[in-house]
C-alpha cells in the first residue's frame, strides 16, 4: 500500500458527500478527532479477522445486528443493555441451532450517519437538507436543525466512547446471567403456531448454560468484553480518517473507531472515495451487495478490497430482496468464485424488502424478512457455497415499525410506538422469534 495515506479518498469523487456551510468549523473538528485515542484496538481488529475467516470456512457463524441509525439522546443505560440483551440471545439461539460459535457483531457505537437517497426533503411547501443522522445534523424539520453542523462529529466520538464503555462494563460485570429462564420474553411465543417450539430452544439454551456452569465450572457471564464486536457504515470519511492510525509493529494503517466498518450499497463504486479509503485499512471490511450490482463490479470490488485473498479481510453482505434473490444471488457467487478469494457470505434481508404503506410510513413485514433468509440458506447451499452470516436492523425496545412476526402487527399498529427516524427495525419479540426460525435453515 505504498501508494495509499489515509487521505487518498480526496482524490476521488465521494458519494453521499456532506455539504458543510464552513471549511474551517470542520476542519477544526476533524484536528479534534484526530487527537483523541482510539476506540479499539488493533489486537481487536485482528482477533475479530482471524474469527471471520473462521466462518468463511463454515467454522463460524456471524450474528451482526444494532439500529438503522443510533441517536445520542439514546445513549442511556436502559438501550444499550437491551440492545445488549438482544444480540446475546440470539446468538445463544444460532450456537444452539448450528453447533458453532458464534461472532456477536453490533451495529452500535458509531452507527450515527445514515445514506439517504434524496438530498433534501420538503413538507408543506418547505424544502431542507434531508437528515442524515445525528454525526451530521438532528432530525427536526427546521433551517438550525438540518444544518450540517462539524461539531456533531466530536459528539459521535463522545457518544462511541461511552457506548463502548458501557458495553465493557457489563460484560465484564457478569451481565450475561441469561441461563435464568425469567430473562426470556417468551409472552409472544403463544400467539404464534411455532410456540413450543420457541419454548423448547429457549429450555435447551437454558440447560446448556446450565450445564456449562455447574459441570464445566465456566460462568456464562464471564466472556471477555472482546467477544462483542462494533461495526458502523464508515460513510463520513472525514470522520473515519480522522481515527485511523498507522500502528506498528506491522505498519498498517488501521479504523480504530471500529473493529468492522462496511462500505454501503450507494458507496461502493470502485472508483470512488469510499473504495479507496476502504482498501488501505487493514481492518475486516465488508460491503453491501444489492439488485443494481453486476458480476463484473462485484469481482472488481473484490479484487481492489482483499488484491492478496487475506483470510478474514473481505465479507459480502448481500441485501437483494425477497422477490429478486432467486435470480440474483447465483450469478453473484459464482463472479466472486472465479476470483479465486474466500470471502465471507451474509444475508441482509431487511433492506431489500423495504416498502411504503397506503398511509406513507416506511416497513417491512416479517414474512418478507424470513423468506429472504430462507432462500439465501438454500441457493448457498445448491451453489456449493455457505451462508456465514446475518445481518439485521434491530433494537431490544418494543417498537412498532416492521409488520408481521407472532403477534402479526399490522398497519394500525404502526402508529403505537413507531420511533426510527430512518428505517423501521425488528423489535426485540420479532428479533428473537426471527432467530428461532433462522436455526431451521442452518441445518
Amino acid at each position: 500500500m505504498a501508494d495509499w495515506v489515509p487521505s487518498s479518498w480526496r482524490a476521488r469523487p465521494a458519494a453521499q458527500a456532506v455539504a458543510y456551510d464552513s471549511a474551517e468549523e470542520l476542519a477544526r473538528a476533524v484536528a479534534e478527532l484526530s487527537s483523541l485515542p482510539p476506540l479499539v484496538t488493533l489486537w481487536e481488529v485482528e482477533s475479530l479477522k482471524q474469527q471471520l475467516a473462521e466462518a468463511a470456512q463454515g467454522r463460524r457463524f456471524l450474528l451482526q445486528g444494532g439500529d438503522c441509525a443510533e441517536r445520542f439522546d439514546e445513549c442511556t443505560p436502559q438501550i444499550i443493555t437491551n440492545r445488549l440483551k438482544i444480540l446475546l440471545q440470539m446468538s445463544l439461539v444460532l450456537v444452539q441451532g448450528s453447533n458453532k460459535p458464534v461472532i456477536r457483531v453490533g451495529r452500535f457505537a458509531g452507527q450515527y450517519a445514515k445514506p439517504r437517497s434524496e438530498d433534501f426533503e420538503t413538507r408543506d411547501g418547505v424544502t431542507l437538507p434531508s437528515y442524515r443522522g445525528d454525526l451530521v445534523n438532528h432530525p427536526g424539520f427546521s433551517a438550525s436543525e438540518r444544518r450540517p453542523d462539524p461539531r456533531l462529529l466530536p459528539r459521535a466520538y463522545e457518544r462511541s466512547a461511552l457506548t463502548l464503555n458501557f458495553i465493557r462494563a457489563l460484560v465484564r460485570g457478569g451481565f450475561a446471567s441469561l441461563h435464568n429462564p425469567g430473562n426470556w420474553d417468551l409472552d409472544f411465543a403463544q400467539h404464534s403456531p411455532a410456540a413450543e417450539e420457541y419454548r423448547n430452544i429457549a429450555r435447551r439454551v437454558t440447560d446448556a448454560l446450565a450445564f456449562t456452569e455447574n459441570v464445566l465450572g465456566v460462568h456464562a457471564g464471564e466472556m471477555e468484553w472482546v467477544d462483542f464486536f462494533t461495526s458502523h457504515e464508515g460513510l463520513h470519511l472525514d470522520y473515519e480518517e480522522a481515527q485511523t492510525h498507522r500502528a506498528p509493529p506491522s505498519d498498517r494503517w488501521y479504523n480504530l473507531a471500529s473493529h468492522f466498518p462496511w462500505i454501503g450499497m450507494r458507496t461502493a463504486d470502485p472508483d470512488g472515495a469510499h473504495v479507496e479509503y476502504f482498501r488501505g485499512i487493514a481492518n475486516p471490511v465488508a460491503v453491501k451487495v444489492g439488485v443494481g450490482m453486476s458480476g463484473a463490479a462485484l469481482t472488481r470490488l473484490v479484487e481492489v478490497l482483499d488484491p492478496h485473498g487475506e483470510p478474514g479481510r473481505l465479507t459480502l453482505i448481500h441485501r437483494l430482496g425477497r422477490a429478486r434473490i432467486g435470480e440474483c444471488l447465483r450469478p453473484l457467487i459464482d463472479a466472486v468464485r472465479s476470483t479465486g478469494r474466500t470471502v465471507l457470505w451474509c444475508c441482509d434481508p431487511m433492506h431489500g424488502n423495504t416498502f411504503t404503506t397506503a398511509s406513507g410510513t416506511k416497513t417491512r413485514h416479517f414474512d418478507d424478512i424470513l423468506g429472504e433468509l430462507e432462500q439465501a440458506f438454500a441457493i448457498h447451499r445448491s451453489a456449493g457455497s455457505y451462508l456465514g452470516g446475518v445481518h439485521f436492523e434491530l433494537t431490544g425496545e418494543n417498537v412498532t415499525e416492521c409488520l408481521g412476526g407472532a403477534r402479526n402487527l399490522t398497519d394500525a399498529d404502526l402508529g403505537r410506538a413507531y420511533r426510527s427516524e430512518v428505517d423501521p427495525r425488528l423489535n426485540y419479540e420479532q428479533a428473537l422469534e426471527l432467530a428461532m426460525c433462522v436455526t431451521r435453515f442452518m441445518g
